[in-house]
Formats: C-alpha cells, sequence, structure tokens
C-alpha cells in the first residue's frame, strides 16, 4: 500500500462481508472506495444476492487528477483528535500546528504525489470498468466534484433520492 498499491480483492471483500453483515448495517450502508475491481463488484453483488439484496446507487464523484493531487498533497491531520486540515483550502492558524491543542500536524505517509500516482493509474485502470458494469445496471449517477461543496451535496443527496 505505501507503494501505491491497492489491497487484494480476498481481503477487501472479506471485510466488507463481515462488516454489511453487522447489526449496524441492518437498514442499510454506504461504501466508499469499493468496489475497486470488476472482481470486487462481481462478487459484493453476489454477497448481496444471496441476501436478497443488491446495490441501489452508485455515486461517481468525477475530478481531474490534478486537483486530487493538490487536494490529498495538501492534507493535514492532528492523529490524536483527527481534525483534519489543508494547506490551502482549511489550513491551520499556525502553520504546522493543530488549532486546539497546539501540537504538530502530519502528513500521512501515503498523501504525497509519488504514492498518490500510481493509485490515480490503478484507479483508472481499474475502476472504470467498475462503472461500465453499474452503468449496464443504470444505477451510476455522476456528480461533479469539482464544483462548490454545497452543490456536491445537493447532488449526492438527489442520486440517493434525497431532499436537500
Amino acid at each position: 500500500m505505501d507503494a501505491g498499491g491497492l489491497v487484494s480483492d480476498d481481503i477487501v471483500v472479506g471485510i466488507i462481508k463481515d462488516n454489511i453483515s453487522s447489526p449496524a448495517c441492518s437498514k442499510g450502508f454506504i461504501l466508499d472506495g469499493f468496489p475497486r475491481t470488476l472482481a470486487q463488484a462481481e462478487k459484493l453483488d453476489a454477497i448481496l444476492a444471496a441476501k436478497g439484496e443488491k446495490v441501489h446507487t452508485v455515486v461517481d464523484m468525477q475530478c481531474d487528477d490534478e486537483a486530487l493531487v493538490e487536494r490529498i498533497t495538501g492534507r493535514r491531520i492532528h492523529k490524536p483528535s483527527g481534525r483534519s486540515y489543508h494547506i490551502k483550502f482549511a489550513p491551520p492558524k499556525v502553520e504546522g500546528k493543530d488549532d486546539i491543542t497546539g501540537e504538530a500536524l502530519i502528513q500521512r505517509k501515503d498523501d504525497n504525489e509519488k504514492t498518490l500516482r500510481p493509485r490515480l493509474q490503478a484507479f483508472h485502470d481499474q475502476t472504470k470498468p467498475v462503472l461500465e458494469y453499474y452503468k449496464t445496471k443504470g444505477i451510476v449517477s455522476n456528480v461533479n466534484a469539482m464544483q462548490d461543496m454545497k452543490l456536491v451535496y445537493a447532488d449526492i443527496c438527489k442520486a440517493y433520492g434525497a431532499k436537500v
């Protein structure tokens, strides 16, 4: 993973299967970043079909690669609290310091361009076929993730049939 690779399908599918079978998911769930491969999508559909369920909606968050690089490489985290900052879009009051505690912020070791570029390539190579697979089922909604966050939120709500 540190080199930009993705976790194997069997491991990820096993984790997902265990979690969606838990009581916390009994009324439904949203999967973020899964499935990433066609094999994962097919396995997810089989798992759900065995329970009399199916995937209802797939949201394709569309964002160009350069914007993703800027967003991800600029993230900074206050590890003890989980507070998140961004050096450009949501900077801390004091550079490199948490606003509340003054403790140092960290950059996750995979939030760098060297690691990110192979992950983006893996996304394009492996995940785009997943979108095509679900498009044939008529359940993909495209969301322009380059627009204002309020509009992104409204489009996501619309995709799920929720009122904003």
